[in-house]
Order: structure tokens, then C-alpha cells, then sequence
């Protein structure tokens, strides 16, 4: 799983946070989990962008666009369970 800080980038709390602990815990549905978050390699940000495009379709422009700038394309993080 993937995140991308796209509004606000690397200035967003939730993002600084993370940067300094690396661990955070994500609620999905009924599930939740303790993660760790590791910087995304960039060979994978072009799926990532796919995977943005195909579920906020609907949002397209602004709020699409705002998920596949190059800066919010910088915070891609990947999440792993704890």
C-alpha cells in the first residue's frame, strides 16, 4: 500500500510526523494496523499515479491533479505492517 501527501506535500503534519517516526497506524474499513512507512522508490510512482487515477477518476481536475504533481509524487510512501 501507498500514500502520498498531495495537498499540502511535504508541509502537511501527518507527513512530518511520519518523517520523524517512521510508524503510524492506519484505520481501513474495520481493519486496523500499526505500519512503518519507508520512503517509495520512484520506479513505482507511475503505478501509483495509475492506481490514484483509476480510483479518483470521478474527482478529476483539480482534485485528481493535486495526487500526481511532482512534488506530492516526492512524499510517495509505502506502508508495511508491523
Amino acid at each position: 500500500m501507498y500514500v502520498r501527501s498531495a495537498v499540502k506535500g511535504r508541509s502537511a503534519a501527518w507527513y512530518r510526523g511520519v518523517l520523524e517516526t517512521n510508524q503510524g497506524r492506519i484505520w481501513a474499513g474495520r481493519v486496523e494496523k500499526d505500519v512503518s512507512f519507508v520512503a517509495a522508490e520512484p520506479a513505482v510512482f507511475d503505478e501509483v499515479d495509475a492506481a490514484y487515477r483509476s480510483k479518483y477518476r470521478r474527482y478529476a481536475g483539480r482534485i485528481l491533479n493535486s495526487c500526481l504533481t511532482p512534488e506530492a509524487r516526492a512524499t510517495t510512501l509505502k506502508l508495511l505492517p508491523r
